[in-house]
């Protein structure tokens, strides 16, 4: 069970089931990764076929989403020319990925963590890693 400040290995592992799951249900093979509070890997895992590519874009997903406690859709708007935040993804050694697919886990109001996935449409990260949050969510 996750702690007040992190996600567990255990919590990890069924939040990737979830994802893998529901990747496999849209027919798209993607790579998950979950990080905790700290945008630290905790698991990663690359689906057979997974483009190589979406690999460290998974995990900056998931390191975004914990870093800015968000999910990382919402900053693509302030990121484009003329917004207040352009340039963001070039920030933190160009690991700020300012496109959907990484959401924060929240723990009691707290963010403990973050899951990312990439490899289909940003619709489908999105909806791969929704899936997993919501693993996360059902364990509390």
């Amino acid at each position: 069970m996750q702690t007040a400040q992190t996600v567990s290995l255990d919590d990890a592992t069924e939040i990737l089931d979830a994802a893998e799951s529901k990747a496999a249900d849209l027919g798209v093979s993607m790579n998950l990764a979950v990080t905790n509070n700290e945008g630290n890997l905790v698991a990663f895992r690359r689906m057979d076929g997974a483009k190589l590519v979406a690999a460290s874009i998974a995990r900056d997903k998931a390191y975004t989403a914990a870093a800015v406690k968000k999910p990382t859709e919402a900053l693509k708007e302030g990121s484009e020319p003329g917004g207040d935040v352009y340039g963001l993804q070039s920030t933190d050694d160009n690991r700020v990925v300012t496109f959907g697919g990484g959401i924060p886990l929240e723990y009691d109001g707290e963010v403990v963590g973050a899951v990312g996935c990439s490899g289909g449409a940003v619709e489908e990260d999105i909806a791969v890693a929704s899936a997993g949050v919501a693993a996360f969510e059902d364990l509390q």
